[in-house]
Order: C-alpha cells, then structure tokens, then sequence
C-alpha cells in the first residue's frame, strides 16, 4: 500500500505542478488561493470514493476503462479506453518535454550549458522506459525515491521560508473575501487547483500487482489525496507569505517557490531545483508506468489493438504498451513543435517545453475529466446492477453524484468560449475525438459481439 501510495504521488508530482501552476492560480483566484486548494481536495476526495467504492467490488488494471465499461456496456468501455488512453498519453507528452525542459534550464543556471531540451527529454524518457521495463518493484521504488527528495525539498523550504518572515505573517490566504472576485474568482481557479492533484488515480491501475488491491487501492488513494492536500496547503501559504501576500509578483515570476527560495537562502534554491528535476523524473516514471497499465489491459481485452496487450515473456511487464505510449507522447511533442514552426511563430516561444507544458496538460485534462465525469455517473448503477444487496445511499449515490457536479465546474471553464489561442479550439478537439471514439466503438462492438463479456473478466486478486 505504501508503495503505490508512494508512486500515485510521485505520479502527481507536487513539485513540478506546484512549480508551473501555482502561478497562474494565484493571479486567479487572489491571495486566498489557497482556499481553491481546499476546494479542489475535497472534490478529487469525492472522485477518490468512486475509484475506492470501484476497486473494492471489482479492481482491475483496466480501471476507469473496466468500471464504465461493466456498467454501461462494451461499446462506453471502448469509448473510455480510447478517452482515457489517448488523454494520459496527451498529459504525459507534457511531463516528457518538461523533464528535459526543467534540466535544460536547471543547468543553464549553474553551469551555463546550452543543450537543448529535447536532447535530454530523449535521454530521460530512454531511461525511465528503460527501468520501467524492468519491472514494477524497481521503478515504483526509485520513483517512491524521487517523491521522498522532492516533498523534503518542499516541506523544508516552505518552513525555512515562513520562519524568515515570522515578523509579518498574515491569515488572509485563508480569509474567504480576500478571493478575487468571490465566488467567481474561486470557480475560475478551481480547474487549475483540481490539475494540482491530477495523477491521483494511479493506484487503480497497479491493482494486479498489489497485495488485497480491493483494500489497499482505495487506502491509498485516499492517504495519497489527504497528504497532497495539507501538503499544498503549506507551499501555498509559505509562496505567498514570500511575496508579501502581492500575487502580482507571484504571477509574475516564471517559477514562484524557487524565487521564495532563493529569497530564503541561496542554498535552498539549489535543493528546488533538485526537487523539480526529481519531481519531472517521478512523474515520468509513475504516471507512465500506471497510465500504460490501462492501454495494456484495453489490448488484452480487445477494446484496442490486441498486440499492445502482450507482456514481456520473463520480466512480465507490459513492454509494448509502455513504448507505445511514451512513442505517440514523442510524436506529440514533434508535432506541435512542427506545427508551431509551420504556423510562423517566433521559434523562441514556440519551442518552450513550459508553453507546451500547459497547452498539452490543459488538453490532456480535458479528457480525462470526462472519464472521471463517466465514472461518477457509473457508480450507483453498476451497485445497483451488480451488487443491490451492498449499494448505500451515501456511497454510492449522493458522493459519487457530488463527485460529478464538482467535475463539471473545471470542465465548463476548460472549454467555455473566449480563451486564447490555442486553448479556444481545444473543446472542438475534444469533442472530434469523443465522436470519433463513438464511431469507432459503435463499428468495433457490431464486429465483435463477444467484446461486452471480455471487459472487466481480469479481476485483480483471481490468481
């Protein structure tokens, strides 16, 4: 339990969304940002009960894949896999390039070495595929690592950072009238607050390879999303505390903890900068190692391609799925930078593994908040089907009803109209691809009428 409560976070890496997103939260949502924090805890808690209530009757690897697909049939089970498997790998694209976007700057900065970022995003990414194909233990344990040199970095700065300001301490990042624009400002920043937790689903997908998954998936889940939360608060308040409580300046720094840091202590900005560097390596490792699990299980069942659902022969991992998904991610960062350079854009933004880090993650997200949305939905009705005499009202039909009015709030400011380029095309994106993923599942499902009885067959703890 420990362990994948240790990969799921890793798999968020609170350093790296914490560098590049508190920024953008702050100007949003005030000085009482933090509030949106706590807001958006609470709702991934509510999206956690629905993952926790699911594993515990039927856990798989397949995840959100298999619990939409058991509910509602072999045709939303192909439409989720290709939703869930395609938003991952979008998501993902952006830890990959700013893994080596990070480095590329971190050694910048100390020893004035100007090698491009996709050099060393390729050589991160080779390596992690490499340990990633080694086996579950090796890698979750080094990403564990990761994890446990980044929050130390975190928690030991933000200290040392309050403590330097002691004299002028203040409550209003938790004073509810100090968000910009009330209610407003809290409902603008709350999809960038729920990106915060973004990866705290990652213990679903190791259910076969953990011991009693159906107590142990939802354990961690939970321990995973309350620590995040306490721990976001504290980087928060002590960010904000080290910009004198002035989100103008937070916004405008390019990553505000390290600044805090270096404002603190010279020395401490150093470690930040190791905890990003360790925090993108996480990441990587984590979220690719869970996210490729559900792409596997889809090809063992046949809701993909059935030879991305073979393992390797000795070591037992899922070698083709793992490169399949970090090769389309590569794809994806060759094609926007392509893309960007065809459209005429001065080579020096649109080559930014930070800008890409946002567009990709902000595409990403969107569609995996409507597998999230599916699942909540799913809930009460796979209970009611499957196991009537266990459903409870609490559960299984208020939470997870809570669960899915709080993903809609982020989705509806994620895809209502007037953002700017390129984000205001991103929700005709998403919707291209949900129709195309119908379409597909529609013809796949006429062609095999067998497929509804393969979904979810795998459960965790059968063997």
């Amino acid at each position: 339990m420990v362990d994948i409560a240790a990969a799921t976070m890793a798999n968020i890496g609170p350093a790296m969304s914490f560098f590049f997103g508190f920024g953008f939260l702050a100007t949003t949502a005030g000085v009482a940002s933090p509030l949106t924090v706590v807001a958006a805890g609470i709702a991934v808690a509510l999206l956690g009960n629905t993952l926790a209530q699911f594993s515990r009757a039927h856990p798989s690897a397949g995840s959100f894949i298999t619990f939409v697909g058991k509910t509602f049939g072999p045709t939303s089970a192909v439409t989720t896999a290709l939703l869930a498997g395609l938003g991952y790998i979008i998501a993902m694209a952006s830890v990959i390039a700013v893994s080596g976007g990070f480095l590329e700057t971190t050694l910048n900065h100390y020893l004035k070495w100007n090698v491009p970022w996709i050099i060393w995003t390729l050589i991160l990414t080779a390596v992690a595929v490499a340990l990633m194909i080694r086996g579950i233990a090796v890698s979750t344990k080094l990403a564990g690592f990761f994890f446990g040199v980044e929050m130390l970095v975190l928690v030991v700065v933000s200290i040392a950072a309050i403590v330097n300001h002691a004299g002028h301490l203040s409550l209003a990042p938790f004073m509810p009238g100090k968000i910009s624009g009330g209610f407003q400002g809290l409902a603008e920043g709350f999809p960038l607050a729920v990106y915060l937790f973004i990866g705290w689903e990652n213990s679903a997908a190791l259910a076969e390879e953990t011991q009693d998954p159906r107590r142990n998936v939802g354990r961690a889940v939970f321990l995973s999303i309350g620590v995040m939360s306490v721990s976001y608060l504290l980087f928060s308040y002590a960010t904000l505390t080290g910009f004198g409580y002035d989100v103008s300046k937070v916004g405008a720094s390019a990553v505000p903890f390290i600044d805090v840091a270096q404002g603190t202590l010279g020395v401490l900005a150093f470690f930040a900068y190791i905890a990003g560097l360790t925090s993108t390596l996480g990441a990587l490792i984590a979220g690719t190692n869970s996210q490729a699990r559900l792409v596997f299980n889809a090809g063992r069942e046949g809701l993909l391609p059935a030879a991305i659902g073979a393992v390797h022969p000795t070591r037992r991992t899922p070698t083709r799925a793992i490169l399949t998904f970090v090769a389309i991610s590569l794809l994806i960062i060759g094609g926007w930078g392509l893309g960007h350079l065809l459209g005429g854009h001065a080579a020096s933004a649109s080559m930014d593994p930070m800008v890409f880090f946002s567009e990709s993650s902000t595409m990403g997200t969107i569609l995996v908040l409507l597998v999230y949305l599916a699942s909540n939905v799913a809930l009460p009705f796979y209970y009611r089907r499957y196991r009537p005499s266990e459903f409870h009202w609490l559960r299984h039909g208020l939470l997870p009803g809570l669960g899915a009015a709080s993903i809609l709030v982020p989705l509806y400011y994620l895809v209502k109209p007037g953002q700017p380029d390129p984000f205001d095309w991103f929700p005709y994106l998403a919707l291209g691809i949900l129709l195309a993923a119908l379409g597909y599942a529609t013809v796949l499902v006429r062609r095999d009428p067998t497929l509804g009885d393969r979904v979810g067959s795998i459960v965790a703890d059968s063997h």
